[in-house]
């Protein structure tokens, strides 16, 4: 048998396409873990201009796009996110967990292995340099050495992940 749809199916079909479509659309502007992650990222990485004039007495634009430096760019990502997800759903949920293990590794990593990976680059290029001219390294492009953190880097990347995720939640 042929069903028959009538003009009331339609309409309240189109009527729930319509509301599902308008709520995906929204998903960004109401993702407060997310929005929080993001203004972190950008925010930590905005500051290290201006800790790098502090520190270096000079100005470095490429400081927005690198890694390394103070504050922690990732810890302060993290952070917001954990704190954000648990502010929003309860430290109770799994997803707060999961978050909040990833922020852990992320900080860990940040301040252990990335740190002395770019102690040990900058203990390579020194070598390089010492190498006489006719050697085959002695031409090799210098490694990166700013790709971790200080644990002092790492606290305040994620106290001001603490800040914004706080602050975003506060209504306006």
């Amino acid at each position: 048998m042929d069903e028959v749809m009538t003009a009331g199916d339609a309409t309240a079909r189109y009527r729930s396409a319509a509301s599902s479509l308008s709520s995906q659309m929204t998903i960004l502007p109401s993702n407060l873990p997310l929005l929080s992650a993001f203004l972190a990222f950008s925010l930590a990485q905005f500051l290290k201009l201006f800790t790098t004039r502090y520190k270096e007495k000079r100005w470095d634009a490429k400081r927005m796009l690198g890694s390394g430096g103070m504050p922690s760019s990732h810890s302060a990502t993290v952070t917001a996110l954990a704190l954000a997800i648990g502010l929003q759903q309860g430290i109770g949920e799994p997803a707060f967990a999961i978050a909040l293990v990833i922020a852990c590794v992320v900080m860990y990593d940040a301040s252990g292995v990335r740190l002395h990976a770019g102690r040990q680059a900058e203990l390579l290029n020194q070598i390089v340099c010492e190498l006489p001219p006719e050697h085959p390294v002695s031409n090799v492009r210098p490694l990166r050495d700013s790709l971790g953190h200080t644990p002092i880097q790492v606290l305040a990347g994620a106290i001001l992940g603490c800040v914004v995720a706080y602050l975003m939640r506060i209504p306006h």
